[in-house]
């Protein structure tokens, strides 16, 4: 397990509670009063570093290596039922952008979301989650098949950005991000859209446009990384805690601005700590967002989908 800078009192607590438990079990010792001690103050650790977290440390989770991924999360609610479909019938297949039909309980579903790699070998294969133009069609081509089998469409988010490469910009990136929030604002089909881990930009956006949108505890959502603002106000990625604070990036913000519809909480520590926590979580809430969506027909989904983007923000005419 890694441990992050603020997550180092948790650490040598672990240290301690290890040390106590093999002198325990090497001697005839009795340790159980000093190791019940140590747990008791692992877990108020626990609570309050957690509880207490910055903007900047909540960006830092996100990224926790640690933390399961797109097909992690798909994998885990539908089990043998995942069937992964590829290709955007125009170009190639965007290993960054995965989707398919998977099943939770009796309900199909269409799930599509950006995937990260494990290790440099698969960060590389997965372009570290950033998808090019493909990546979105493939996307829209699954969404409009989801429509015309009336299958609800669900969205997991984890990106830093869309792909910025001059290739990916002569293919239309910014039409294919485009072409995707126009078409999903119209979409006939219930769309549950949840943050797992970075929110970054129109790369997040492009996939982004639900009729319910969640953000997980310890996630962001926001129109650039607190890096790149960082550089571009200060010159300098120094100040990206200042920027991270700025930005209104939380699920707290972001939920205070009426931007998204609600948080989902993760297990203490975060979802990397207690991962079957983290995918019971995320099965009850599209659960619960599906049954408040099911029955409204084509024309009432589109309509309360679109007044609900329509609303956002702050204007004077």
């Amino acid at each position: 397990m890694e441990y992050l800078d603020f997550e180092m009192p948790i650490k040598e607590l672990l240290d301690q509670l290890d040390k106590c438990q093999i002198i325990g079990k090497e001697s005839d010792v009795d340790v159980s009063a000093t190791c019940n001690k140590i747990q008791k103050k692992l877990e108020t650790a626990k609570k309050d570093i957690y509880k207490n977290l910055t903007p900047w440390q909540r960006v830092q989770l996100s990224r926790h290596p640690n933390r399961p991924y797109t097909l992690d999360y798909v994998k885990a609610l539908c089990g043998n039922t995942f069937m992964e479909l590829h290709g955007d019938r125009n170009v190639k297949d965007d290993k960054a952008m995965i989707g398919g039909l998977g099943k939770i309980g009796d309900q199909s579903f269409m799930f599509i979301g950006q995937q990260k790699g494990y290790n440099t070998k698969t960060r590389q294969y997965r372009n570290f989650g950033m998808a090019n133009p493909e990546g979105y069609r493939k996307a829209l081509r699954l969404m409009k098949m989801a429509e015309k089998f009336k299958i609800p469409v669900v969205t997991l988010l984890d990106t830093p950005g869309a792909y910025p490469g001059l290739e990916a910009e002569e293919r239309g990136q910014g039409e294919a991000i485009a072409r995707n929030i126009l078409e999903m604002t119209r979409l006939k089909t219930p769309i549950i859209t949840i943050v797992i881990g970075e929110g970054a930009s129109g790369g997040a956006v492009g996939i982004g446009v639900g009729d319910r949108v969640y953000m997980m505890e310890n996630t962001w959502y926001t129109v650039i990384s607190p890096e790149s603002c960082s550089s571009i106000l200060w010159r300098s990625w120094e100040f990206k805690e200042q920027a991270a604070a700025a930005l209104k990036l939380t699920g707290t913000d972001m939920k205070r601005l009426k931007l998204i519809d609600g948080i989902i909480q993760e297990p203490v520590g975060g979802a990397h700590t207690d991962r079957a926590g983290a995918f019971k979580a995320v099965q009850e809430q599209i659960i619960a967002a599906f049954d408040e969506l099911k029955d409204l027909n084509d024309a009432e989904l589109v309509s309360k989908r679109m007044d609900k983007y329509s609303q956002m923000g702050v204007y004077q005419e």
